[in-house]
């Protein structure tokens, strides 16, 4: 008796466990999706073009000054800068003058015309002040060279405020007696006055500074003092 109601127990028993539902295993809540925010800009980006940097940091680099992208930005808003390649009326007439000169063409007319005669001209060979020192080297050049030819010229930059334009030139020359033909690339900085003349002519061959060292220095200096000794020019008019 007490077998079969064990019996009957382990099969009610049974039946109970096969049908009471199973709970589902609670599950872990899923992280949130990764979100994005955008935060508009304030500020508006100012992008300089190639050009103006090009033209004003190579201007400024020949000229000797220092280049600083900020104050750049500001001289270029702030003053009348033309582009590559575009220069003033009074540049122009100047830059005419020197493609004369420098074809060995001097003339008196372009000396009163377009040079102040207290300006200062430099180049790797000399450094001259005044009309007596910076005339000679001019008259001296049909006298070395018996034909000088531009084979290129680009105006790089050419301002009002400063009253200055930059220009890279390539010039060919055949000495006069030996024929022997020499390209000269040059950066040349010209500074002007309020009327217009030149106050400062720099020459950079190769677009490289001028030589500073002592030996350097008095030798260009020297070239200066001698070549009016050797070379004579016409007088400027008083007025001029």
């Amino acid at each position: 008796m007490s077998s079969v109601s064990a019996h009957r127990h382990r099969r009610s028993h049974s039946r109970s466990s096969q049908s009471r539902p199973l709970s589902p295993r609670a599950r872990s809540p899923s992280p949130p999706s990764p979100t994005q925010t955008f935060h508009p800009n304030p500020l508006p980006i100012i992008i300089p073009t190639p050009a103006l940097v090009e033209s004003v940091a190579g201007a400024a680099h020949y000229s000797g000054a220092k280049v600083d992208s900020d104050s750049m930005l500001k001289h270029r808003r702030s003053s009348s800068h033309h582009a590559p390649g575009e220069i003033t009326t009074n540049h122009r007439r100047v830059l005419d003058d020197l493609n004369e000169l420098y074809c060995c063409r001097p003339t008196l007319d372009i000396f009163e015309r377009s040079w102040n005669k207290d300006a200062v001209f430099e180049d790797p060979l000399s450094k001259c002040h005044g009309y007596s020192e910076y005339g000679a080297q001019w008259f001296a050049l049909p006298k070395l060279f018996s034909k000088s030819e531009q084979i290129s010229q680009r105006v790089m930059s050419s301002t009002v405020s400063p009253n200055r334009f930059v220009y890279h030139q390539r010039q060919q020359y055949t000495t006069r007696w030996w024929h022997k033909v020499k390209v000269v690339e040059s950066i040349i900085v010209v500074d002007l006055d309020d009327d217009g003349k030149i106050v400062r002519l720099v020459d950079q061959w190769d677009g490289k500074d001028l030589p500073t060292w002592i030996g350097a220095s008095l030798l260009r200096k020297l070239n200066a003092k001698v070549t009016p000794w050797i070379v004579s020019i016409p007088k400027l008019n008083h007025s001029s």
